[in-house]
């Protein structure tokens, strides 16, 4: 039994007539009648009796009339479905992150997302930088973001797409709190809460990058808090002063917030495995993170769709990343669909 034979049947049961049937399939009447010839010798029964004046369906043909109705609509259903997948309007997205990047970045792209494509499912894995590294790289999650800049891997597409200020974290009674900005020149020989690398490793790693770009190594006494925020940092009295980024300072109420001057902009980065990135979804997904609107005090950077000009953020230098070697990749990636 052959999709073709159940439609040219479905077509007869609804007309009872053979030349509007084969009318409405596009095909030659003598074509339709074998196809049910056809159709009728395999099932051992007539479907259909035919006099010169009309055509009336019998009692086995109301059986699988019955029956081809759920089969045929289960075929449409199965089609309609592929289609939203090629077309990446249905399927999932496995989106590991970093830490620093849940309190912002993370809900924001997913919101943007689910606008886009609500169809699409994003499964959100929270990941430490080493495992999510590997993860992309194995192809067990499709899209990774993290902060600060990131080795390279071979094979791997990397997008430094966009940015936050650089801020630090004082006591409400230290010498620089009354400050506008702090130059982190000034806190040099000062203790700085670092995070741990254990708990946090991509926001540790972006702390050192900071520190490098600034020209400086202070004195440093690792934050007992297990929050990312370090929230309760105040408490090792030993230390005089953290570093953060808005996101992550929204929760401070007892912290004096200010931004470090000269102004550094700490990167995220997007990553995805083309040879891995097996549905279009994905690469709706990069285009919709690379192209999105950012939240207020985000700066869009060099692979982002609309970055701003470089004249605007002339003023503004960046935490370095490593030369890349996969660049500008996303708009190929997004107009051909993943490999």
């Amino acid at each position: 039994m052959e999709l073709r034979q159940l439609e040219a049947f479905m077509a007869v049961a609804a007309e009872l007539h053979f030349g509007r049937a084969a009318e409405r399939l596009h095909i030659a009447p003598p074509t339709l009648s074998e196809l049910i010839r056809r159709l009728e010798r395999e099932l051992g029964a007539p479907l259909f009796t035919r006099t010169t004046r009309q055509v009336a369906i019998t009692t086995a043909g109301s059986e699988l009339r019955m029956r081809s109705k759920v089969i045929l609509d289960e075929v449409a259903a199965a089609k309609a479905a592929v289609r939203r997948v090629a077309g990446g309007e249905a399927g999932t997205v496995r989106l590991g992150i970093t830490p620093p990047v849940a309190p912002v970045l993370a809900p924001h792209l997913i919101r943007l997302f689910a606008a886009e494509a609500p169809q699409v499912t994003v499964e959100l894995q929270r990941m430490w930088l080493p495992k999510l590294l590997g993860a992309v790289a194995a192809g067990d999650i499709d899209v990774a973001l993290t902060c600060g800049p990131v080795p390279q891997q071979a094979g791997i597409a990397t997008e430094v797409f966009c940015a936050e200020p650089l801020v630090v974290g004082l006591r409400p009674g230290h010498r620089l709190a009354s400050r506008d900005s702090v130059p982190l020149a000034e806190l040099a020989h000062e203790v700085l809460g670092t995070a741990s690398e254990a708990l946090f490793p991509a926001w540790a790693l972006t702390q050192r990058q900071g520190l490098e770009t600034a020209g400086i190594d202070p004195p440093t006494i690792e934050l007992a808090d297990t929050d990312l925020a370090a929230i309760r940092w105040a408490d090792q009295r030993d230390i005089d002063w953290i570093l953060l980024i808005p996101s992550l300072a929204a929760a401070h109420t007892h912290t004096v917030i200010r931004p470090v001057a000269p102004r550094q902009l700490v990167p995220f980065t997007l990553q995805w495995n083309p040879s891995q990135a097996h549905t279009m979804a994905v690469a709706r997904f990069v285009h919709c993170a690379l192209a999105a609107d950012l939240p207020p005090g985000w700066h869009t950077q060099p692979d982002h769709l609309r970055h701003e000009s470089a004249t605007r953020l002339a003023a503004l230098p960046e935490i370095v990343p490593p030369s890349r070697t996969v660049r500008s990749q996303a708009a190929s990636f997004s107009a051909q669909g993943p490999m």
